[in-house]
C-alpha cells in the first residue's frame, strides 16, 4: 500500500479520530518519526498520535485489517528503534500525558505517554517517588513492561514492583484492566514481559517517601578502576537498602560543576543515592572510600529527588548515535574485574559508558515466578553503550561495545535488560522470559506476544 492510499485509507477507516496522523510529506513529518538513538532513521507509512485509548484500539484494528507492521511509541527511548518502524504504523502514544498524584493514597496514576521527568516533577513536590529509572526522559511505558531499574531498586524494588494496575488496550480492541485481581494472567505478562500483550494507555503505581536525598557522583582515575570495581562488588552488597550506588566507566562532561582540569577525562565512578537520614550518608558511604584510593572528585550533595534522576539528560540528550549490548550479572570474579578495566579505560568516545546496576535488596524480595521479570537472582544489570554525536563514528562505538559485551558475557547470568535490549542481534538473550516461567494459558487465550499485537517482534518492547 503506498503512503498516500495508507493515509487516505486510515481517514477514510477511523472515523472521529481524536488524535492526529501524520505522513510522508507532511511538515513535521521528520520530527515526528525521529526517536531519541539517531542511529536509527526508519520511514513509517503513517504515524497516528492517538489521543485516548478508543484511538488506540482503532489503530490496532487498522494496522490489523491491513496487515501492517505496527509499532507502539511513548519515550521513543528504546536502544534497538523497537518504537518506529519502515513503511508501517507507528502508534504514538505521547499525548497521553494525564498525571494524577493521590498523596494520601501513596499512588500515582500515569498516562502510556507521560516520561519519568514529567512523573517525578509531579510526585516530587509532594516527597513522593516511585522506581522510575536514571534518565528523565524515558518513556513510562518501555521502562516499566521492561522491569525498570533505577536508584530506588534496593529500596523500594524495581518499577513493575510498583505497578499495581494497567489500563491495556488488546489487539481485539478491547480495553481490559491488569491487576493482582482483574485479567492476573496478563498482569503477570506485562511486569517485565514486555510491551506485545496489549498497549498500555494507564498506569497505576505505588508512591514512596523520597525528599531530599543524598545523591552524585564520586571520581576515580581510570587506572584505579580494577581496585575501585573489587572494593565496590565486595561493599554494595552489604551496605544498607537506603544506599544505592551504581557503577560507571565515563569521562568527566566538559561543563560545570565539574572542576575544569577534569573535563574529558575517563574515570571510573559510583554515582550515589541515599535515601536515608541525610546526616547518616557519609556513614553509609564511608566503608567504599576507605577501601579505595584518594578519589579525583566526591560530588555528593543534598538535593531533591528529581534533581538526580535528570542530571544525565544534559550529557544524552536526544539525537545522539547509540549502540547497547546488556547482561544480568551474578557475580563479579577477578578475571571479569579486570577485564571491565581494560575496556573501561579504552572508551571510544566521551559519551561512550558502562554501567553496573544493582539489583539486589528490596528487587529479590520478589519471588521469580510472581512476574515475568524472571532474572531475581541476579545481582547487577551490565549495560554497555557505545554514544557520540557524529555518524561517521557509529561504527567505532559499535565495535567498542560489542567487543566489551562479549568478553564480559561469560560471566552473565544469561538474559538482558530489556530497557537496554539492543535488539539488533546482541545474541544476550533479547531479555527473554525463562522458559519455565512462562505463565499457564489464561482464560483469555494463551498470551504469546506475537499473536496479540501485530507485526511486533516478540518478547521485544517498544517504548
Amino acid at each position: 500500500m503506498s503512503t498516500d492510499t495508507l493515509t487516505q485509507s486510515a481517514r477514510t477507516e477511523i472515523p472521529g479520530f481524536g488524535g492526529q496522523f501524520v505522513a510522508p510529506g507532511d511538515a513535521g513529518y521528520d520530527d515526528a518519526r525521529a526517536v531519541y538513538n539517531a542511529m536509527i532513521d526508519r520511514r513509517p507509512g503513517l504515524i497516528a498520535r492517538a489521543g485516548d485509548a478508543e484511538d488506540v484500539a482503532k489503530v490496532i484494528g487498522f494496522a490489523d485489517r491491513h496487515d501492517l507492521l505496527l509499532a507502539v511509541r511513548g519515550g521513543a527511548h528504546n536502544g534497538a528503534g523497537l518504537g518506529t518502524v519502515d513503511e508501517g504504523v507507528v502508534l504514538d502514544l505521547s499525548a497521553l500525558k494525564s498525571i494524577e498524584v493521590d498523596p494520601g493514597g501513596r499512588t500515582v496514576k500515569v498516562g502510556g505517554g507521560c516520561t519519568w521527568g514529567e512523573v517525578d516533577a509531579a510526585t516530587g513536590v509532594h516527597g513522593l517517588a516511585t522506581p522510575s529509572g536514571i534518565i528523565s526522559s524515558t518513556g513510562v511505558g518501555g521502562l516499566t513492561l521492561g522491569g525498570g531499574i533505577g536508584h530506588l531498586t534496593r529500596r523500594c524494588g524495581l518499577t513493575i514492583d510498583n505497578l499495581l494496575e494497567a489500563e491495556v488496550v488488546l489487539a481485539s480492541g478491547e480495553s481490559v484492566r491488569a491487576s493482582a485481581t482483574e485479567n492476573p494472567d496478563l498482569f503477570w505478562a506485562i511486569r517485565g514481559g514486555g510491551g506485545n500483550f496489549g498497549v498500555v494507555t494507564s498506569f497505576l503505581f505505588r508512591l514512596h517517601e523520597v525528599g531530599t536525598i543524598v545523591g552524585g557522583p564520586t571520581f576515580w582515575a581510570v587506572e584505579d578502576a580494577a581496585e575501585v570495581l573489587r572494593a565496590y562488588r565486595d561493599f554494595l552488597p552489604a551496605a544498607p537498602r537506603e544506599l544505592n550506588g551504581f557503577f560507571a566507566f565515563a569521562s568527566v562532561p566538559p561543563a560545570p560543576p565539574f572542576p575544569e582540569e577534569l573535563h574529558l577525562r575517563k574515570v571510573c565512578g559510583v554515582v550515589w543515592c541515599y535515601t536515608g537520614p541525610t546526616e547518616d550518608a557519609a556513614e553509609a558511604m564511608a566503608p567504599l572510600l576507605e577501601a579505595t584510593p584518594e578519589p579525583l572528585l566526591h560530588g555528593v550533595q543534598e538535593m531533591p529527588f528529581p534533581a538526580l534522576q535528570g542530571a544525565f539528560d544534559p550529557v544524552y540528550p536526544a539525537g545522539d548515535q547509540w549502540y547497547w549490548r546488556a547482561d544480568f550479572v551474578n557475580e563479579i570474579p577477578d578475571a571479569a574485574v579486570d577485564l571491565h578495566a581494560k575496556f573501561g579505560a579504552e572508551m571510544p568516545t566521551w559519551q561512550s559508558t558502562m554501567h553496573l546496576y544493582p539489583i539486589d535488596g528490596a528487587a529479590h524480595d520478589v519471588d521469580a515466578t510472581d512476574t515475568a521479570w524472571a532474572y531475581r537472582d541476579a545481582n547487577w544489570g551490565s549495560v554497555f553503550a557505545g554514544v557520540d554525536t557524529d555518524p561517521a563514528n557509529a561504527e567505532k562505538i559499535s565495535r567498542w561495545c560489542v567487543e566489551y559485551f562479549e568478553a564480559l558475557h561469560p560471566y552473565s547470568a544469561g538474559g538482558c535488560l530489556r530497557e537496554h535490549d539492543d535488539g539488533r542481534g546482541s545474541g544476550a538473550g533479547a531479555g527473554e522470559l525463562r522458559p519455565e516461567l512462562r505463565p499457564p494459558r489464561p482464560d483469555q487465550g494463551d498470551l504469546r506476544p506475537a499473536e496479540l499485537l501485530p507485526g511486533q517482534p516478540e518478547h521485544r518492547p517498544g517504548d
